[in-house]
């Protein structure tokens, strides 16, 4: 799993990282029980403060996302692999059909973040 951050945005580095695991774990990038980095680690290879990384897993542990383990670190916990795997599935389905019609995937994306008519 790859994880970038872009300092430059108004989203706080600590969401962005978070985002971007729950992101991994929808698309199946990652499965139940893999370690994530430790946060030292990512940490510095981010160029960030330690706790900027705590921060964002402790907000996926609150969302049950990961497990924090003394000693192992953070977790994948089965329950979000299976929780998203739906989500994931109908994802996949609106790539399929956004393709078959010559959507473009930004489009679709818009989409999905419009708001729906009263």
């Amino acid at each position: 799993m790859l994880i970038r951050i872009d300092p430059a945005s108004p989203q706080p580095l600590y969401e962005q990282l978070a985002d971007q695991v729950r992101t991994a774990v929808v698309r199946g990038e990652v499965v139940s029980g893999e370690r994530l980095p430790a946060a030292r680690d990512l940490a510095t290879s981010l160029d960030v403060n330690q706790h900027t990384v705590l921060h964002a897993y402790q907000l996926l542990r609150d969302e049950g996302f990961v497990e924090l383990r003394r000693g192992r670190g953070a977790v994948v916990t089965a329950r979000a692999v299976e929780h998203y795997a739906p989500l994931r599935a109908a994802l996949d389905a609106v790539r399929r059909e956004a393709g078959r019609l010559g959507l473009p995937l930004s489009a679709a994306a818009a989409m999905l973040t419009a708001e729906e008519p009263r």
